[in-house]
């Protein structure tokens, strides 16, 4: 029987490639969004993956969707956690707002969504947990305090939780991105953009397929050895 996984922020960007990359291993893959509904709907008819729309920054709803994929597909063996947003200015601009939407959708989003699948994954001895966290959370960056402090926050996150899981066959383990050619970076504005990938060893942006290989790794059923651990996916860009 085929291990079912939910990709969180699953049908835009590296989400899109892990969830692509997770089909094509032969797993059953639930892709959740939170807002693009048009962009969700020609995802799924592209790629033949379900779509389920719920806020991750929500527990009620982490817990109402999750319950929806086991009634789909069955008991969930996987989780990716890789939905996300950026809320960008220096701290002395950013309002207590800005700060609480990151938080609690980037690293709230993490706890509900571990909260919402643990005790199965605990009653059946297995499961693989991967957060997606950021190269930002490791060495921070200008004018966005929120944001690297809810990926540093998810490396923290990782570390504990593997220690919880791991007598009982569940793997928890994080990689951290570096700038990655998806939405998100293409936001950023060409001057500084050309700045950046100076400053990335392999001369280039990464790719979302780059990001979904190391999630396959994590996930594998082989891959019970490996837990707590953070995989930097970032073209040498920050070395530690």
């Amino acid at each position: 029987m085929s291990r079912v996984a939910i990709v969180t922020g699953g049908t835009r960007g590296i989400g899109e490639a892990v969830s692509i990359g997770l089909k094509k291993a032969g797993y059953k893959v639930a892709a959740n969004y939170a807002g693009n509904d048009d962009r969700a709907k020609a995802f799924a008819e592209k790629h033949g993956i379900a779509v389920f729309k719920w806020d991750v920054a929500d527990y009620d709803a982490c817990m109402k969707g999750v319950a929806e994929v086991v009634a789909k597909f069955g008991p969930v063996d996987i989780v990716v956690n890789n939905a996300g947003i950026t809320r960008d200015s220096t701290l002395k601009k950013q309002s207590r707002a800005q700060w609480d939407e990151v938080l609690d959708t980037n690293l709230g989003g993490c706890f509900n969504m571990c909260k919402a699948v643990w005790d199965g994954m605990l009653d059946r001895g297995f499961g693989r947990i991967v957060n997606i966290g950021s190269i930002n959370g490791q060495a921070g960056q200008y004018g966005q305090v929120n944001y690297a402090a809810a990926k540093s926050g998810i490396h923290g996150f990782t570390k504990a939780l593997a220690q919880e899981g791991a007598p009982k066959g569940i793997t928890v383990n994080a990689i951290a991105p570096g700038y990655i050619d998806t939405d998100m970076v293409a936001a950023v504005p060409p001057n500084v953009l050309e700045k950046i990938v100076a400053k990335i060893p392999v001369g280039r942006l990464g790719k979302a397929e780059e990001i979904a290989r190391g999630v396959l790794f994590l996930v594998a059923d082989e891959g019970g050895f490996v837990t707590g651990s953070t995989m930097s996916i970032n073209g040498g860009q920050h070395m530690y």
